[in-house]
């Protein structure tokens, strides 16, 4: 079921006028305001045959559910439900950091969109949008199943104004087997060889205080006290000295064995990651961190005012635990790094990051997309070290499979990745192509027609 050469170039050109336009809509959040944008999508979709409906724990930040099912009801329950997923709030952008107006939309001459979100994640759902509506307007309807796009609000925040709500509140209308999403998609190169990661899980957090205590005393006698703030430092310089050893789960299991052809155990990674140094360091710095926790120290405390000696001090401590894991592993890792020394561990927030099963039609259909465009390239398991609005419906649909994919050849991995939530967020109108033909391919080969 190939596209042909007239529905990729149209694919292109549509999804390049809505890119423009939804980065031209300011949603930085907070606060969002994503209501303008998400009426603007809501247009292009009834437009094209889709019943679309908005839900909003505040009215200004609504979330756009949009369905089209196979023609017939008996059709429509003998498939799969296809949710193509996104979020329309982007972070914040300084103008004066960068070359070009952050909610411009520009094409420049380097045939790059410029602009927050441009990246993440207007590009995609620009895309998913392309490919849905351009399908439906040429009078595609699912031969089975039913096709949703879902437009989240407030992911950037965490979602409770957004896919946690919807997941929460309103499961009935957000329900899907199959989902597509961000967290994936991006290519690298390693020995010549070029790989897709596919996102299928998602690191949790479980972030912590690390706690000093000692005697407070006025601070023009540094002996009168015992200065908690200093106790801080030995741990500080074993944070920095080193990270916890490794806890591998299924998805960089995935990619090492796609790497070196081995089933890897958490003893082999020390070598394995020796050798992607030595051969790339620059993926050795963004496959390291999904191979087991992380810790990374980013606030602190200590005394109140400049002139007394802290009886406490504490340490801000954002820590990643690989999917399905959760305090117990956190806290032994951190133990291990910082030592036996005189100092408590208070947790806070805590996720537990969550995946989908590997060998699935999804994959399948990733697989052979990856196949046609590039025969010579592997599509391959990932986990994202942080988390997207994946993990509430992984968590609320236990049985679906939520995957990130949204490809990018013109623009590898090493030069899209460091783009997002930065200046000078943009994508080639190429890969933007790229993308929503993939989208297109995909919804046929899931829902048939």
């Amino acid at each position: 079921m190939p596209l042909s050469d007239s529905m990729g170039d149209k694919l292109g050109a549509v999804a390049t006028e809505l890119l423009q336009q939804l980065i031209r809509f300011n949603t930085v959040n907070p606060p969002g305001d994503e209501a303008v944008a998400q009426h603007f999508i809501k247009g292009e979709l009834e437009e094209a045959g889709f019943s679309v409906e908005l839900l909003a724990l505040e009215a200004e930040r609504p979330n756009l559910i949009a369905t089209l099912p196979a023609s017939t009801p008996s059709a429509a329950a003998d498939g799969p439900t296809l949710a193509l997923l996104g979020h329309i709030d982007t972070v914040l952008a300084d103008p004066s950091e960068w070359q070009a107006d952050p909610w411009g939309g520009e094409l420049r001459e380097d045939g790059c969109i410029w602009g927050r979100g441009a990246q993440d994640m207007k590009g995609q759902v620009a895309a998913e949008l392309a490919a849905v509506t351009e399908l439906a307007r040429a009078g595609w309807r699912p031969e089975h199943g039913t096709l949703k796009v879902i437009v989240t609000a407030d992911e950037e925040a965490g979602g409770n104004f957004g896919a946690r709500w919807l997941c929460e509140q309103h499961p009935d209308k957000v329900r899907a087997d199959v989902i597509l999403n961000e967290g994936g998609g991006q290519m690298f190169v390693y020995e010549g060889k070029r790989y897709f990661r596919v996102g299928c899980a998602e690191k949790g957090f479980c972030r912590f205080n690390i706690v000093t205590h000692g005697k407070a005393g006025h601070a023009s006698l540094p002996r009168m006290g015992v200065n908690a703030l200093l106790k801080q430092a030995p741990l500080l310089a074993r944070l920095a000295e080193r990270q916890p050893g490794y806890d591998l789960t299924a998805e960089p299991r995935a990619i090492l064995k796609a790497l070196f052809g081995i089933d890897a155990t958490d003893a082999d990674v020390p070598e394995l990651l020796a050798r992607i140094e030595a051969t790339d360091p620059r993926l050795a710095v963004l496959l390291e961190p999904t191979m087991g926790v992380t810790l990374t120290p980013t606030m602190s405390r200590a005394s109140e005012k400049v002139n007394v000696i802290p009886a406490k001090a504490s340490v801000r401590v954002d820590c990643r635990v690989p999917p399905g894991h959760g305090v117990e592993l956190a806290e032994r890792r951190a133990r291990e790094v910082l030592g036996d020394d005189d100092y408590d561990l208070e947790f806070g927030e805590t996720a537990i990051g969550n995946g989908s099963a590997h060998d699935t039609p999804l994959m399948d259909a990733i697989v052979e997309w990856v196949a046609g465009v590039d025969p010579d390239a592997i599509a391959v398991p990932s986990v994202l070290p942080g988390f997207t609005d994946s993990r509430w419906f992984r968590e609320a649909f236990p049985d679906c499979v939520a995957y990130g994919f949204f490809p990018q050849m013109k623009m590898d991995m090493y030069e899209s990745d460091p783009l997002i939530h930065s200046a000078d967020e943009r994508i080639p109108v190429e890969d933007l192509t790229l993308a929503a033909e993939f989208f297109a391919f995909a919804t046929r080969k899931l829902l048939g027609g």
